[in-house]
């Protein structure tokens, strides 16, 4: 296969696998998701033309030279499309959120290597049901049942066509790169980012088992909180300073993570040249 990219599904991938539990009680306030997407840490300072590194992992558009593009125009549309024809318009309805995807994929993708990615921003539905622990006392660890409630995504994503996927990512690409300069990184290069995240997320520790321990974020107040699962947070502090991606990971279950990982070192193999950075 061609050294083609296939970030569109890496995205679905990277940010596919959240729910509300995965933040913790102070986020529980975020802002309506007609809220402008935006990015949940500033970026970093625009470069100057003498500083834009040069482009590590460029785009291969062999592929989408050879198959034709979405019949529709609007960006937006031509997403539903894609997707409908990568995915299936069932999965699409039941996973995606399609409305301004391009720009809730460029900010996600960016975000999950920061300490929070907001799920109103996210270019998936957050996963239903609740997340679940096992043991009693302060410290627990997390419920063997808690990864059933993501089989059906991870299961959707590990399927994907590979090639199909690649060429609509490269047909999408001028959109995504748009909208990933726009959120403050002119001259930057949004594949070179993805291949950056992928690799962050590669390197997301392998807990012992039985799993990490889990305990309840301490809420100071008269108000008593009406739902707890929300609150739950690393007891480890090196696990709960890890990224937001990482937490995510963290959070699935180890067979679920082992299967997640294995999808992303096969789309790092499709979209870098560079070597994985450690």
């Amino acid at each position: 296969m061609n050294r083609t990219s296939i970030a569109a599904i890496a995205a679905l991938v990277l940010t596919g696998l959240g729910v509300g539990g995965l933040y913790w009680y102070q986020r529980r306030s975020s802002p309506p998701a007609e809220a402008p997407a935006v990015a949940e840490a500033p970026p970093e300072p625009a470069a100057s033309a003498a500083s834009v590194p040069a482009i590590r992992n460029p785009i291969d558009e062999s592929l989408a030279a050879a198959a034709s593009p979405p019949v529709a125009t609007d960006p937006q549309a031509m997403w539903r499309q894609g997707l409908g024809d990568l995915l299936g318009n069932s999965a699409v309805v039941r996973f995606i959120q399609s409305d301004d995807f391009t720009r809730r994929l460029v900010v996600t993708v960016d975000n999950l290597a920061r300490a929070h990615a907001a799920p109103r921003l996210w270019p998936v539905y957050p996963t239903p049901g609740r997340f679940s622990v096992s043991g009693n006392g302060e410290l627990r660890t997390i419920a063997p049942e808690n990864a059933a409630r993501y089989s059906p995504l991870v299961s959707m994503i590990t399927g994907v066509d590979a090639r199909q996927a690649a060429t609509l990512y490269v047909h999408m690409y001028p959109q995504l790169q748009k909208a990933y300069e726009e959120l403050g990184y002119p001259g930057r290069y949004f594949n070179d980012r993805v291949v950056e995240v992928i690799d962050h997320l590669l390197n997301t520790p392998e807990p012992s088992p039985p799993g990490p321990l889990m305990q309840l974020t301490e809420v100071k107040g008269s108000v008593p909180s009406t739902q707890p699962w929300l609150r739950y947070e690393f007891a480890d502090t090196d696990l709960q300073s890890l990224s937001a991606g990482q937490r995510i990971l963290l959070r699935v279950g180890p067979a679920h993570r082992q299967a997640l990982k294995a999808k992303l070192i096969e789309l790092r193999k499709l979209i870098a040249r560079a070597p994985v950075s450690r």
